[in-house]
């Protein structure tokens, strides 16, 4: 890697370690093995350096999500399930992945340009997933309940992995709210 890919890798794991607020140009310079002069030689300044981590983070994220979907009909009712136990795996497998991407939500309230790279990889993400959940004409209302879902789901696992809830319960508890909606 060079001393570019070196800043953003540092990045990225003081986003998850230390959040985005404590994250200090000394705290980027130790982790990364570089210097002071090489956050404003390649990013100009400390902010555009961790925005730049955080929207590679969300578009790492929006591909693990992708990634975590099965193959299979749309109609086999064991997808769910197994997509979502692949996506809790990664919650727990690359939770600092997770922690920065939970991390831009926060900053893209501040930023225009996280803001609309996340809004870009959220749209991705729906499509994604009404493509592989939806009927056949590719429903986005079911892309964007799941991404709605995942989202929740993250940040339960982020905060309390212990408590938080698996796929047995997520799948059985949306049995029980589809048998409570009124016919279309």
């Amino acid at each position: 890697m060079g001393t570019r890919e070196d800043l953003l890798a540092a990045a990225k794991q003081c986003l998850a370690e230390r959040g985005y607020a404590r994250t200090t140009v000394r705290d980027i310079v130790a982790a990364s093995g570089t210097n002071l002069a090489a956050i404003n030689y390649h990013f100009g300044t400390r902010d555009k350096l961790l925005n730049q981590a955080m929207i590679e983070s969300s578009a790492t994220a929006v591909q693990q999500i992708l990634d975590s979907l099965p193959t299979g009909e749309p109609a086999d009712p064991t997808r769910l399930r197994a997509f979502l136990t692949r996506l809790i795996a990664s919650f727990t497998d690359d939770t600092a992945l997770w922690s920065a991407n939970a991390e831009s939500f926060a900053q893209a309230l501040h930023s225009p340009d996280v803001r609309a790279e996340l809004g870009a990889a959220q749209e991705r993400a729906r499509r994604g997933l009404a493509e592989l959940f939806g009927p056949s004409t590719a429903d986005n209302a079911v892309g964007a309940v799941l991404q709605t879902m995942i989202g929740g789901l993250l940040i339960q696992w982020l905060v309390d992995p212990e408590h938080a809830p698996g796929p047995d319960t997520i799948v059985a508890g949306l049995r029980a709210l589809a048998g409570q909606l009124p016919p279309a």
